[in-house]
């Protein structure tokens, strides 16, 4: 089945076409530069932008997948947990395309996306499996019984981890996004320089909280003059207590479950430290990890498309009243 994904959950405008889980076509429009003035999001401008864009994206890519609108058989569209004002946008096109071609149309949970950029990435991954789904706006766990069927394990209580990063790229005055930046002065510093704390490290709860870390950092040199501090050390010991905090945890929910796969999804999966302390923890215990391929990380519509294609395996179709919910819960398919 031929389906085009929308996706406008933050600030990336994208579109693509993917058929059977292989993609024709995946557009994306970035407004990194927009945002990177104010040091991070500013919902307003980022619907503004959307609104502008997301014509031009829909028809690169139908156009560059040498497809016409005829060809769609059905439309997937984020249209849970995101900014409420980019959510809409998204979802108004995707309510417009449907009822003009006369095609089924999904609505699609943002965190159910990432979970299928692995999917669509690594075809042969077992079921059931636990997902790590970490950016800059979600840190969940999920436990991934098959396809579109989940449990959550844990949610962030407050922070997102890649929220973290950006408040503290901000706070010492990096630049924006936050997670890039920090990544690279990490390979510079000394991981063990400045010890931060764990939040809810040692507990029995599999949720996360990054916001006593966030503060820590703040706190512990707030008072001090930025251009005379060991930023890569700084930079490297953060994010040592972030990727302890996400990889104990999964560790624990893939014990809890009894299952022997990890997915890592979302734009703080392309961290090469977390990326590096999954890989030998899981050779060392003998689980399998997986990550998206590279053009899958961060927000993209061909994630969109395939969990729609795969609820529509289900008889999973939304009405034309489809609403935008900036807040929602991961829920499976009837």
């Amino acid at each position: 089945m031929l389906v085009l994904g929308i996706e406008t959950s933050c600030d990336e405008t994208a579109a693509a076409l993917v058929a059977d889980q292989i993609i024709l076509s995946n557009v994306i429009a970035s407004q990194i530069d927009l945002h990177a003035r104010f040091g991070g999001i500013v919902p307003e401008v980022a619907a503004r932008k959307h609104v502008e864009t997301i014509g031009y994206v829909i028809k690169e890519a139908i156009d560059s997948a040498n497809k016409t609108p005829a060809e769609i058989e059905a439309i997937a569209v984020t249209a849970k947990h995101g900014l409420v004002g980019s959510l809409i946008v998204g979802v108004a096109a995707a309510k417009s395309l449907a009822y003009s071609l006369k095609v089924p149309l999904v609505g699609i949970h943002h965190v159910e996306g990432h979970i299928f950029a692995n999917i669509l990435s690594n075809p042969k991954m077992p079921m059931p499996h636990v997902c790590l789904t970490v950016s800059g706006g979600h840190t969940m766990l999920v436990y991934v019984k098959d396809f579109c069927q989940y449990e959550v394990l844990g949610n962030t209580l407050d922070d997102a981890a890649g929220e973290a990063f950006d408040k503290i790229a901000k706070f010492l005055n990096l630049g924006f996004p936050g997670g890039p930046i920090i990544d690279k002065l990490s390979a510079q510093g000394n991981k063990a320089a400045f010890h931060f704390p764990r939040p809810l490290w040692r507990s029995k709860t599999l949720d996360l909280s990054f916001s006593g870390l966030k503060t820590a950092v703040i706190n512990m040199f707030k008072d001090k003059d930025k251009s005379k501090l060991p930023i890569p050390d700084i930079a490297a010991s953060f994010q040592e207590a972030v990727v302890d905090v996400l990889v104990s945890k999964t560790l624990q929910a893939v014990r809890q479950k009894g299952v022997s796969t990890i997915s890592v999804s979302g734009g703080v999966s392309t961290n090469r430290r977390l990326r590096g302390v999954f890989s030998q923890i899981c050779r060392q215990e003998g689980y399998q990890v997986f990550f998206p391929q590279p053009t899958l990380h961060t927000d993209n519509a061909a994630m969109i498309a395939a969990a729609g294609n795969a609820r529509l395996r289900y008889g999973d179709v939304a009405e034309l009243d489809l609403s935008a919910v900036p807040s929602a819960p991961l829920k499976s398919v009837a």
